[in-house]
């Protein structure tokens, strides 16, 4: 059994109450568990920090037990507002339904679909009468409500706090009790609402769920969580060269916990004395196996060889005609999608950040004379091939 909890909570997983011994006596039980994880598609754009509790969710399903995957398809239309200061613009059935099959894809590639329980939490809250709502609602007290973090700051802020907003630790709760769960996943950003499950069971007179909180996964800065708002996420469905090229960009002292945490790998069986550098290729094509193929990844791991050890240029760069002889460089690098703005192109080319067939730039040129076959780079990462179409 010590092996078995030593890779449930890879990772530095936090069982609450009771810790480990609580966990200890829901495998005692020897029988498959059913274990709780609930998404709210209210996004189609992922990132690896999404996965994290995926990978919980396959330790379980690896020893046997059973991942309940619940689809807020009605929660999510209120929106969940952990650790957010104003609330979240309402989704239409439709937007959530869309997404959903994002998710769903993404789920695909880390669990055995065909074992594991899917369930839409549509089905109990979307009819359920004013008389139900209310007596789940007698159920919590307006303190323990604002005891939660986010609903505290945003009062003391003056921030607008919506009564909507309030229902969402409740219902999600209540999933609990629709499943029969025995134990709920989450991110540790989440305690307020998956501990909320333990009362509501309780109440039903249930035996209650224990709570497995796994820590944020950190973003390619080293510092703050892994968000798209920071920029320094990975995608989930991003093209295997980018993933390749930014996992080489993460920090030595961050990839264990990757292992961990995106690859349920333990540090004892990774390769003793291993050199960093191949620990991290090694974690950029494990990553890349699973969102693309292996195939796809030793592709990656060719082109990111060529270009930045051996330093050579990749074959296949996007070209980019679509511009005339008045366009400014900066203008030209936010046309071709290598920049979001004119500005951040500008900024780039005054850090020294961009290069023309292999050549520092220094300065924003008012019109640049380009023509077929030049390379225009960005950073480490970013190419385009120019091609002028003649009149």
């Amino acid at each position: 059994m010590k092996d078995q909890i030593k890779y449930l909570t890879c990772g530095n997983v936090e069982i609450l109450p009771h810790g480990i011994v609580a966990l200890e006596a829901k495998l005692k039980k020897n029988r498959p568990l059913r274990v709780k994880l609930g998404i709210d598609p209210t996004s189609p754009d992922l990132h690896l920090g999404h996965t994290v509790c995926l990978q919980i969710l396959k330790r379980f399903q690896d020893l046997g037990h059973i991942p309940i995957l619940i689809i807020g398809g009605f929660t999510a239309q209120l929106g969940d507002p952990t650790g957010r200061n104003e609330a979240r613009p309402p989704l239409s059935e439709e937007d959530v339904k869309k997404n959903s099959e994002t998710y769903l894809e993404q789920v695909a590639k880390i669990l055995d679909i065909n074992k594991i329980e899917i369930v839409n939490n549509n089905a109990w809250l979307r009819d359920m009468k004013l008389a139900e709502i209310l007596k789940l609602m007698s159920l919590n007290t307006v303190n323990q409500i604002i005891a939660k973090e986010a609903f505290g700051e945003r009062l003391d802020k003056g921030f607008p706090l919506y009564m909507h907003e309030i229902l969402y630790p409740i219902l999600q709760a209540y999933d609990s009790v629709q499943v029969k769960a025995d134990i709920e996943i989450g991110g540790q950003d989440q305690r307020f609402n998956v501990l909320a499950g333990r009362e509501m069971q309780k109440h039903f007179g249930q035996e209650e769920q224990i709570v497995m909180l796994a820590p944020l996964l950190i973003g390619l800065d080293g510092k703050k969580k892994m968000s798209k708002s920071f920029g320094n996420y990975i995608g989930v469905f991003e093209a295997a060269n980018e993933m390749y090229g930014k996992t080489m960009s993460l920090a030595d002292e961050q990839m264990l916990s990757w292992y961990c945490q995106l690859l349920n790998i333990l540090p004892e069986n990774l390769k003793e004395n291993q050199n960093p550098r191949d620990l991290k290729m090694q974690l950029a094509r494990e990553i890349i196996k699973i969102y693309h193929s292996e195939e796809k990844a030793l592709e990656a791991e060719q082109d990111f060889i060529k270009r930045f050890q051996k330093r050579e240029i990749p074959e296949d760069i996007k070209e980019f005609s679509d511009f005339n002889e008045e366009h400014t460089l900066a203008q030209i690098m936010h046309l071709s999608g290598m920049c979001e703005s004119i500005g951040e192109a500008k900024r780039k080319i005054k850090e020294g950040a961009v290069k023309l067939n292999n050549e520092k730039l220094l300065e924003e040129f008012k019109s640049i004379n380009l023509k077929t076959g030049d390379i225009l780079q960005l950073g480490k990462r970013k190419f385009i091939k120019i091609k002028k179409i003649e009149n």
